[in-house]
């Protein structure tokens, strides 16, 4: 195996960059995706504040999403077929708009993905120290082991290989076993609510209030539980024959997770024991309460493993895809330490300084230890998902409408351009739903955190892109490279 470098004109910091080695294949690249949306995070992050929120009728909530999310993942398809580059929807803003442009889209995705990185090694850790036995965890035991968890992410994401592989295939089992094994367990076993009550507010609310209000409300806690099936096309270069493969995993993962959360939680809906307590608050964890009444006190430790697993795992993924989307910036030239970020080591050639980078920033927010700020940033990350996934559909959108879009080996054909303007439509929506303030809590500015927030990282991104847009450093383009023929450098 050759290091390959590839030289680029007008280059300063550097005479040439390193290229990844194409290691995964379709299937590697399928149990990323599915890891990085992860049923199991999906289910358990959404399932008891949605159902509190707009009782049992919150799982149309999840076909709504997962109906929209299907659309843009169909759209990627396409574009990742064209572009086959490191960083996702980065680098397909990139092709579509240009770098300006995409620098933005890439701003909100590293927001995004590097707030759900500390919030997954944090859920992690709590759900390994209550497997132990600890209810009640001090503050700084608590961040200790998320930030073990976060080193054993790191290492496994810096070791990669057949090691990262298999792991991630192992938590796919796991994940498949508490969410489909579960699922029909409870459907087929103890099903003791009516269908009817999946139609029902559970006493929320009526009519057209329960819909602008309740609805529209878990909409934006379901947009959470479908998101990342992008993140296959964020390690392209370091997959085989990525043109036919990608499309595939993106869309595969997010129809099997997709699928999943709704078959699991529409179970666990018609297996709950006791609505009025659920919905009281009496009982604050619907999802632990049902599985000890149907199968027994001694599945609470194992299902906590379990979901400690699933976080894990879901977290490698989200740094894995980060630290790439990380590194295609560098190769670009167009983040601050790009001549540092973008060299490669290992056999592989992995971007381990931007692995390190990642792993510094996130471990950096687990000590913030007010919970109302931790929670508005886990929000905020969601918002940050769903402005990246716009930019590049409007972008595909203005390509459509000038008459300058042609298709790569994957196409929807006569269908792409309705798909186009419903996606652009829908994620628009989901962004303005995400970003509405909402009287969650007492204190004005985190009712509206989200949007002060966005506000705030909106002219601080403005004002890092115009210092390095004037800076007069060239900026690079993959195409120029010849890095969409996909040579193998194996």
């Amino acid at each position: 195996m050759s290091t390959v470098k590839v030289p680029m004109s007008g280059v300063t910091e550097f005479d040439a960059v390193e290229q990844p080695v194409r290691e995964f294949g379709l299937w590697s690249a399928f149990t990323l995706g599915f890891s990085n949306i992860s049923p199991i995070i999906g289910i358990y992050s959404v399932f008891a504040i949605s159902l509190v929120a707009a009782g049992p009728g919150f799982i149309w909530s999840l076909v709504l999403v997962l109906g929209g999310q299907l659309l843009v993942v169909a759209l990627f398809g396409e574009m990742v077929s064209k572009w086959p580059f490191q960083g996702s929807v980065y680098a397909w803003s990139y092709q579509l708009v240009g770098p300006r442009y995409a620098w933005f889209a890439n701003w909100a995705y590293i927001w995004g993905m590097t707030l759900s990185l500390a919030f997954l090694a944090l859920t992690s850790a709590g759900y390994l120290l209550s497997a132990a036995g600890v209810n009640a965890p001090s503050p700084t035991l608590s961040i200790s082991l998320a930030l073990a968890v976060l080193i054993f992410g790191s290492a496994a994401n810096a070791l990669a290989g057949s090691f990262l592989k298999g792991l991630l295939t192992i938590t796919l089992i796991c994940e498949l076993i508490a969410s489909a094994g579960i699922g029909t367990v409870l459907l087929f076993f103890h099903h003791v609510n009516p269908v009817s009550v999946l139609v029902s507010g559970g006493g929320t609310a009526h009519g057209i209030s329960w819909v602008v209000v309740n609805f529209s409300e878990v909409v934006a806690f379901a947009g959470y539980s479908i998101c990342g099936f992008e993140a296959a096309g964020s390690i392209a270069e370091e997959v085989k024959e990525a043109r036919r493969a990608l499309p595939k995993a993106m869309l595969l993962a997010l129809a099997v997770v997709g699928g999943l959360v709704i078959y699991t939680c529409t179970a666990l809906i018609l297996a709950i024991p006791n609505f009025s307590q659920v919905m009281s608050g009496s009982i604050s964890d619907p999802i632990a309460s049902t599985l000890k009444t149907a199968l027994g006190p001694d599945i609470g430790r194992a299902l906590l493993i379990v979901l400690a697993i699933g976080f894990t795992s879901g977290m490698i993924a989200v740094q894995m895809a980060l630290s790439r989307t990380v590194w295609a910036a560098a190769r670009d030239n167009v983040i601050p330490g790009a001549a540092f970020l973008v060299r490669l080591s290992g056999r592989e050639n992995l971007p381990r300084r931007t692995i390190m980078l990642s792993a510094l920033v996130s471990g950096s927010l687990l000590f913030i230890n007010t919970t109302q700020l931790y929670s508005l940033l886990v929000s905020f990350s969601n918002v940050g998902y769903y402005i990246c996934y716009a930019m590049p559909v409007l972008g595909m959108l203005m390509l459509k409408r000038s008459g300058r879009w042609t298709p790569g080996n994957f196409s929807l054909g006569a269908w792409s351009t309705p798909i186009t303007y419903i996606a652009s439509v829908w994620l628009v929506l989901e962004a303005i739903n995400e970003l509405w303030p909402r009287p969650l809590s007492s204190t004005w500015y985190l009712n509206w955190g989200v949007l002060i927030m966005f506000v705030a990282l909106s002219v601080l991104g403005f004002l890092i892109s115009s210092r390095i847009f004037n800076s007069g450093k060239p900026i690079r383009n993959p195409v120029e490279l010849g890095l969409s023929e996909e040579t193998s450098n194996a």
